[in-house]
């Protein structure tokens, strides 16, 4: 069981390195709409409110992914270490994840059945 512990850590790790690249290459298409606002004269004045609005809505996404992916950085370490407070952020995470298909579902799924199971629990412990 304790290698299963492991493996999901270095899987919130993978997962987090994956969200934050997504994130940073969102901030690129948010910048390229910025870029798009500054332009003299491209679009008129429609153009000018879409490329805000576009602009606006990839910050913001990008933001969260990158945040996102942070969180399941800075929690897969110690769960690796079996720190007790790793194992209850990473089922707060994971039963976020449930909600991201296709692979935050398989990630959360995994992540309660190890976490939550006698076992898994017991390895949480200070004694163990």
């Amino acid at each position: 069981m304790a290698t299963q512990v492991e493996f999901l850590g270095v899987l919130f790790i993978v997962w987090g390195l994956l969200t934050t690249l997504i994130g940073l290459s969102t901030l690129a298409l948010g910048i390229g709409a910025v870029a798009i606002i500054t332009s003299a004269g491209r679009g008129g004045a429609s153009g000018q409110v879409a490329a805000s609005v576009t602009a606006a809505i990839f910050t913001l996404l990008a933001i969260i992914a990158i945040l996102w992916g942070a969180a399941h950085i800075v929690v897969g370490f110690p769960l690796r270490r079996r720190r007790p407070w790793g194992r209850i952020m990473a089922l707060i995470l994971g039963s976020v994840d449930l909600v991201l298909l296709p692979y935050g579902t398989a990630l959360g799924i995994y992540a309660l059945w190890i976490l939550l199971n006698e076992r898994g629990k017991r390895l949480f412990l200070p004694d163990a």
